[in-house]
């Protein structure tokens, strides 16, 4: 049941997020014991990566009132999921049998994840580190017990159709302790080190507004192409950097900067086009694949409508603006939505046309659903470059007054590196 069941997962996340990208994964240890140490910025998708990407049966440390929750509960159960008891959920029981199972677990060599900051959450950095990581590797006084720091990065993490990439960190190796109770200045060396290791692989910023920024400049510095993640991540870190030494060094560079990039971003909205735009790229496979699925394409989207709607109308009303939690809600909604939807017109199809016809409407319907999110994903990109082109050709003087406005801006960013070192 577990493994069919995170195929089924690993299929939705694959629906769900365009691209998922794991980098390090060759760091991750086949049989012996580990803790994943993650950041934690999007609800119940986060465990939903290391649960279908590790090549290894992964249990995690979650919140008790979860085993409590309708449907919830019952997947945490058969997960192996190892209850943790905080004060303000008022739920029975103690961090010692917390810390019991889980050093139990790890004894057979077994892999625990563990969100060390506590909670999800939507800040622009990490939280200060809760200590159970390192009090659970550290009392459970294994010789070849290793801690991965591992960091989750989402294009737009509440954006259907959006990216994912999944950061595996340097291993740290736990010198063991012989006592349950690990002495203060242990805990809190290892507590650092995770801290450490979660550093390198996140972006992190001071505020949202340098977070957007970094985003903001680093898809007009690379626009031209569509790079893998582990690029965009590692620049967008690079980016965080620049920024904070503008900030601190020359603040009226910094300020002509972002004059110069809300200019830009004007002239494109004037335009109507996006920066991806400056260089459209006709796709005539892309042309010819719409061309010929565009029938199913129709009926697919005609029948899996109504759920998108729905999951959109719930995400908004449950999320309560948390984008942390938007994605949960929306991948839960789809889960339920989407299958509940195609079995209805299956049952109607069986009902008014035989068996036969409910079954292959049944078998077909998924598929058909699969072909309309890809087809018209084509057809938006088609209709952008289609817009960008005659920008292009009809507006001469203007394309090239986008074009002279973003070399001057990924010119800045260039001198920026160099001073820095990159």
């Amino acid at each position: 049941m577990r493994k069919a069941i995170t195929a089924f997962f690993r299929m939705t996340l694959r629906i769900f997020f365009r691209r998922i990208e794991l980098v390090g994964l060759e760091r991750v240890p086949r049989e012996r014991a580990v803790i994943f140490a993650c950041n934690h910025p999007n609800g119940l998708v986060d465990p939903l990566f290391l649960l279908c990407f590790t090549e290894r049966p992964v249990s995690f440390l979650g919140k008790a009132p979860l085993f409590r929750y309708p449907f919830i509960g019952w997947l945490v159960r058969l997960f192996e999921t190892i209850p943790v008891y905080r004060k303000q959920d008022n739920t029975a029981g103690t961090n010692h049998e917390t810390f019991e199972r889980s050093r139990a677990l790890l004894g057979r060599g077994g892999a625990i994840a563990i969100f060390p900051e506590g909670t999800t959450h939507d800040d622009p950095q990490l939280r200060e580190l809760k200590t159970g990581a390192a009090r659970i590797a550290l009392g459970a006084s294994l010789d070849d017990l290793l801690v991965v720091p591992t960091g989750i990065y989402y294009t737009a993490k509440h954006r259907f159709r959006s990216a994912a990439l999944v950061v595996f960190g340097e291993p740290l190796h736990v010198q063991p302790v012989a006592v349950d109770d690990p002495p203060p200045e242990d805990v809190e060396r290892l507590t650092d080190a995770i801290d450490a290791g979660l550093d390198a692989v996140t972006v992190q910023a001071d505020s949202h507004a340098a977070l957007e920024l970094v985003g903001r400049l680093e898809d007009i510095f690379t626009a031209d192409h569509e790079q893998p993640l582990v690029e965009e991540f590692e620049l967008r870190r690079r980016f965080v950097v620049g920024y904070h030494y503008l900030r601190t060094r020359d603040p009226e560079r910094l300020r002509r900067l972002l004059s110069a990039v809300a200019q830009f971003e004007s002239s494109l909205r004037r335009a109507k086009i996006g920066v991806h735009g400056l260089k459209p790229r006709i796709s005539f496979g892309r042309l010819r694949r719409v061309l010929v699925m565009l029938p199913l394409a129709v009926a697919g989207a005609i029948v899996s409508y109504p759920a998108y709607r729905l999951v959109g109308v719930l995400a908004h009303r449950f999320s309560k603006g948390e984008s942390a939690v938007m994605a949960t809600i929306k991948f839960l909604a789809a889960m339920l939505l989407y299958p509940l939807t195609y079995l209805l017109v299956a049952i109607f199809a069986g009902v008014r046309f035989g068996w036969m016809a409910g079954l292959a409407t049944g078998l077909a319907l998924p598929f058909l659903g699969y072909i309309a999110l890809i087809v018209f994903e084509d057809i938006d990109r088609i209709i952008g470059d289609l817009r960008a082109l005659g920008y292009r050709l009809f507006r001469r003087y203007g394309y090239e007054r986008l074009v002279a406005q973003r070399r001057a801006i990924r010119d800045e960013i260039a001198t920026v590196a160099r001073e820095l070192g990159y």
